[in-house]
């Protein structure tokens, strides 16, 4: 045995995965699919026949669930793809208080109050509801 002292670092997270493998033959619309490192909702997909020269391919057509922009990407039928995990929680607004939090009414009628609104006017019209037209009698 030697000396000598090895020190290793932790290269990855204890966290699970962000996305999972699957055949990209088995990929449906209205499901999710991994295009250029951004996770899409696949809104077409058209599958071409094996030719004499490889696989079926399959054309997906998605909108980044973030950003809402079309993606399009083909891939053979038999690769896989990552699919991102996706958990969609929705909230009913009750409340925008005037230093900018916002307060949300979860499903089991709990409320959720540490969220702030952006201060940034280009995030501010990302925000899925009018802020301009929100009223305290719309609640």
């Amino acid at each position: 045995m030697s000396d000598e002292e090895h020190h290793f670092e932790a290269k990855g997270d204890a966290g699970a995965s962000k996305t999972f493998p699957q055949q990209a033959g088995t990929i449906r619309k209205n499901g999710y699919i991994v295009i250029k490192g951004r996770p899409c909702k696949v809104v077409e997909v058209s599958t071409s026949k094996t030719g004499k020269h490889g696989h079926a391919k399959c054309h997906f057509v998605a909108i980044d669930i973030f950003t809402a922009k079309k993606l399009e990407d083909i891939v053979p039928s038999s690769h896989n793809c990552d699919i991102p995990h996706v958990n969609r929680t929705d909230y009913q607004l009750i409340d925008i208080s005037e230093d900018g939090f916002i307060s949300l009414l979860t499903e089991n009628g709990n409320t959720k109050d540490d969220l702030r609104l952006p201060t940034d006017d280009g995030l501010l019209t990302q925000v899925p509801f009018i802020l301009s037209n929100f009223s305290k009698t719309d609640c």
